[in-house]
């Protein structure tokens, strides 16, 4: 079967999916906006395309993201073109639609059956929007804005013979009569690589250049974003430190994250100047916080994958918070790796922390409730191996990738193709 793979930047969250398909003697090609330097990948065909054009200057600021998925849905229909005129016909798509990529390939091949990758759709209420009311939306226009975000989605649905999505709470946003359409498959972890290690060494530069050497027998807190924002919750941590640190003279804080935004907004200049939220929240809590203290606080930025696994794995409380949004995969690994969790009672959690079971819930914006929670499990270090011990077992039963999430994604293949594969 000639199977095509669409992601911007390949190969995202079909990076097991794809090669399993290939490695079955499927022809699989991926078509991605991401530089490659070689065409294949795991026995993937890669296929890179590229926008000509970029947004139109000054345009209405309602349509400027739909205009952004039409460019590029029109490279990727044109790179299409090109590879239909070499004999390329594909059975099945499936693509990840969030950038309008797969907008027009049906009209290139439309025979292929096509599956999305149902990862959110845009509400003015009831989820992300409207959830934090430190940060209005500065315009009431801002709910005009999401209605026609969900163009992209919409028209999708056209089109689209089958969804996939990680999280029953992510499908639960999508109407109802593109619902029936989407099965929910984690994208999947593996749990064998990510597993505890009692015996873990090693050594982390801060962006000091500070040289820490920890282990398990010190006392870690974590805390990981891919950007620091409010949307993860960064402000709500920062603001717990104080007591945090006061009350755990030994404590270790890292923080993981860069200095940009990945969801949210951009700190508004009219109210804080060129600061990035990383800075702005900094600096509200510095002065709470005693110069010795502080120095036990480290930002290590963005890590690599195996300093990043080693980080939980040394970790004896982390720290997840988020708006009701897009679950992170940290969160899924920092289970798999027996981490002893405190997250937000949030929506997306509540899949996967059940409170006193798999981890520790608190409210989003309790930052009294978060201080307390984190020191009173560094108190107790029996409550913290029975909840990572719990964590990483339901991690393993519902999201392993090998014994769970593959399989159900190779049922979910052979339905949309409507034979085996």
């Amino acid at each position: 079967m000639k199977i095509l793979f669409i992601h911007q930047n390949f190969p995202g969250q079909f990076k097991f999916l794809a090669p399993l398909l290939a490695s079955r003697g499927h022809q699989v090609v991926a078509m991605t906006m991401r530089k490659i330097q070689e065409r294949s990948w795991q026995g993937v065909q890669l296929v890179a395309y590229s926008a000509n054009r970029g947004t139109t200057p000054q345009v209405h600021p309602w349509v400027s993201d739909f205009e952004t998925k039409t460019i590029r849905g029109e490279a990727c229909f044109r790179a299409a073109l090109r590879m239909k005129q070499q004999g390329f016909e594909p059975e099945v798509i499936i693509a990840h639609h969030g950038w309008g990529e797969s907008l027009f390939l049906k009209d290139v091949w439309p025979g292929a059956r096509l599956g999305i990758y149902c990862e959110f759709f845009y509400r003015s209420s009831g989820a992300d929007t409207g959830f934090d009311p430190e940060f209005p939306a500065p315009d009431p226009g801002d709910v005009c804005r999401l209605r026609l975000k969900n163009l992209n989605n919409l028209l999708h649905f056209d089109i689209a013979d089958a969804g996939i999505s990680p999280t029953v709470w992510q499908a639960s946003t999508f109407p109802d009569d593109f619902r029936r359409r989407i099965r929910v498959v984690h994208d999947g972890i593996d749990t064998a690589a990510l597993a505890p290690n009692p015996e873990i060494r090693f050594t982390l530069q801060s962006e000091t250049g500070e040289a820490l050497t920890l282990s398990r027998s010190d006392e870690v807190i974590t805390f990981v974003n891919r950007n620091l924002e409010p949307y993860r919750g960064y402000h709500v941590f920062m603001r717990a430190l104080p007591r945090i640190l006061r009350e755990r003279a030994e404590a270790r804080v890292l923080i993981v994250g860069g200095n940009d935004v990945s969801y949210g907004a951009k700190p508004s200049k009219e109210r804080y100047g060129e600061r990035s939220w990383k800075d702005i929240f900094i600096e509200e809590v510095r002065n709470d916080i005693p110069e010795e203290a502080w120095k036990r606080v480290v930002f290590l930025g963005n890590l690599s994958y195996p300093h990043f696994v080693a980080l939980l794995q040394v970790s004896r409380v982390h720290v997840y918070l988020t708006y009701p949004f897009v679950l992170s995969w940290s969160l899924l690994e920092a289970m798999s790796l027996g981490c002893a969790i405190v997250a937000s009672d949030t929506a997306p959690l509540r899949e996967a922390i059940a409170h006193d079971r798999t981890g520790l819930l608190v409210d989003f914006f309790g930052v009294e409730q978060l201080a307390n929670e984190v020191t009173a499990l560094l108190d107790d270090p029996a409550r913290r191996h029975r909840l990572g011990s719990a964590a990483r077992t339901f991690a393993r039963e519902h999201y392993d990738l090998r014994t769970v999430c593959l399989p159900r994604q190779l049922e979910w293949v052979a339905a949309l193709a409507g034979q085996g594969v």
